[in-house]
Formats: C-alpha cells, structure tokens, sequence
C-alpha cells in the first residue's frame, strides 16, 4: 500500500510541474504577442480568470484547446508542450507568424500563390536597392 501511494504522489507531482511548465510557456507567449489575459481568454471563449488559473498551472488546460490556444499565440502545440529543440524552433513572434503565412500560402490556389509570389518578389527587389 505504501508502495502504491508514494508512486500516485510522483506521478501526480510529476503532472504538477508539467502543468506548471505549460503555463509558464503560454503566458510567455502570450506577453510576447502583446496580449492580455482577458484579450486571450476572449478568442478562446474562457473567463479571463480560467486563463490565469491556466498561466499558473492550478487548473489542467484540456487537450482539445491545445491547437486553438497554439494558434492565438501564433506557437506549435509542440512549442506549447515544451518539446521544440532547436533555436529556431523555439524562437516565437514574427519567424512563427511568417511560417504560418508561408503554410496559409501554400494552401491557396496555385494561381493566388504565383500572385503572391511576384508580389514577395518584386518587394524583395526593390529592398535589396
């Protein structure tokens, strides 16, 4: 018995800081993108009080608002959960929001991506003057 009530008490320890750990990351992102917590907690459709309980890691952020809360933040889900390596990777703002342009581009029609294409390029041209 003592056995298996020291290994809930890891285990939910364990959750603890991860929780803890993903809120720190979205109010990270979160101050990064300029927003306040009632301004995030609006796009997600959540009082502003859930959010913060959510920031501290007091309240467990349901799995399913993961891509929608990655999305506001202009983050991956990856990047949310802590598991993004690299610099590049983890590097949020504009680099994260010019990859998810990059990603919305590439899902347009091939005629409005060549459009966009010879816009970026005749910007890039002048630029480099």
């Amino acid at each position: 018995m003592i056995v298996a009530t020291s290994r809930v008490a890891a285990v939910n320890i364990k959750d603890e800081e991860f929780f803890r750990g993903l809120g720190g990351r979205i109010a990270q992102a979160r101050k990064e993108q300029g927003l306040t917590q009632t301004q995030l907690a609006e796009q997600l459709g959540i009082a502003q009080q859930t959010l913060a309980h959510y920031e501290v890691g007091r309240l467990r952020l349901p799995t399913s608002m993961l891509p929608m809360l990655a999305t506001a933040l202009g983050v991956s889900v990856e990047e949310l959960l802590g598991q993004s390596r690299t610099h590049a990777a983890a590097k949020r703002g504009p680099a994260s929001r010019l990859a998810q342009q990059v990603e919305r581009i590439g899902q347009l029609p091939k005629a409005k991506q060549r459009f966009v294409m010879e816009m970026l390029d005749t910007v890039l041209a002048q630029a480099s003057r």
